[in-house]
């Protein structure tokens, strides 16, 4: 690295995001970013790459492990359940650098699937060495001391053991089963992306539970988004359980009294509370916009219509779901210590 000036540059610089990785060829794209515009975007995904954006693709190899420096905190979540608010509140709370869903951590999850198979790309030191590098990577700040807090994608709390080791702080966003329900089946958008990502699911919430009885063929659409909870829920037991670093949030209860659940979440990550600053985040623009799309109107009054509206219109189905989750539970009696109800 010493005689490298992109390496010593890259090891410094947080403008320089590792945003995606090639695994055919081996190659990470390394896109250039202001503050701002982690602050701004709600994903660092495919859709970051506009004209302006800076990018180049580079060997992994010839990107630096960065040893001992610091690693990101996380917050993990089961979709839909406000983990982008979460993240906003926070880093505009407490100054920490924000990471909405990078996309090299959904690298590392599915080469984390399939490393024990023969098809897998990468060795199981090789996936341990470069996971710890990508942490490194994503721990960088832009000033001194400044923390990283990753927003992961939901799918990724399949390797949170992996990621947040025995140091790194998380947070776990989740909402009761019929919460989420309602939530999914409120908007087209939300139902299409939750059916389209059911047979993943479906996989791994059957790795999960031995002898698992069910196909998704099986299962009528409202079914299969409850499916989708318990693969998430199930996930998070097993890889996340609720402890001293790892906390489990409420989303609905979040939004009953954000200001001292934000004042509890900055606590839990070690941030400074300061009382005045997060009373006057709650009272901003953020609690009236949607996360994901701060310009359109979004509100903790809307999303309860919604959901009401979608419980009445969906009734039937939502019974169903709910007494399939619920015999599951029977089956295996540690899914009973979730929000079934």
């Amino acid at each position: 690295m010493a005689d490298d000036p992109f390496q010593r540059r890259f090891a410094a610089d947080a403008s320089l995001l590792p945003h995606m990785a090639d695994l055919a060829k081996d190659h990470v794209l390394v896109a250039l970013l202001a503050e701002q515009d982690y602050r701004a975007a709600s994903f660092l995904d495919q859709r970051l790459l506009g004209e302006r954006v800076g990018r180049e693709w580079r060997l992994w190899d010839a990107l630096p492990d960065l040893g001992q420096a610091p690693r990101p905190d996380f917050i993990f979540h089961i979709g839909h359940v406000g983990s982008t608010l979460a993240s906003r509140l926070i880093a505009e709370a407490s100054d920490t650098l924000p990471l909405r869903e990078p996309m090299l951590l959904r690298t590392l999850a599915q080469v984390a699937e399939r490393i024990d198979r023969p098809e897998s790309v990468w060795s199981p030191d090789l996936y341990r060495q470069r996971l710890a590098q990508t942490l490194g990577w994503l721990g960088r700040g832009f000033h001194p001391g400044q923390r990283a807090i990753v927003k992961a994608s939901s799918v990724i709390t399949a390797i949170a053991d992996d990621l947040t080791g025995t140091d790194a702080r998380a947070m776990f966003l989740y909402v009761p089963l019929p919460r989420y329900i309602e939530t999914i089946l409120a908007g087209e958008a939300s139902t299409s992306e939750t059916l389209a990502q059911a047979p993943a699911r479906m996989a791994r919430l059957a790795a999960l539970l031995p002898d698992f009885p069910f196909a998704l063929w099986q299962l009528p659409p409202v079914t299969r988004v409850a499916m989708s909870w318990l693969c998430e829920m199930a996930s998070a037991q097993r890889r996340l359980p609720a402890s001293a670093a790892h906390i489990w949030v409420d989303f609905e209860a979040m939004l009953t009294d954000p200001a001292a659940s934000l004042a509890s979440q900055c606590a839990h990550f070690a941030l400074p509370v300061d009382p005045a600053r997060i009373d006057a985040v709650v009272a901003g623009p953020i609690m009236r916009q949607y996360s994901k799309a701060p310009e359109h109107g979004y509100s903790p009054d809307l999303r309860r219509q919604l959901q009401a509206q979608s419980a009445a219109e969906h009734r039937a189905g939502i019974v169903e779901a709910i007494r399939w989750v619920e015999a599951l539970a029977k089956r295996y009696t540690h899914l009973g210590d979730l929000p079934i109800r």
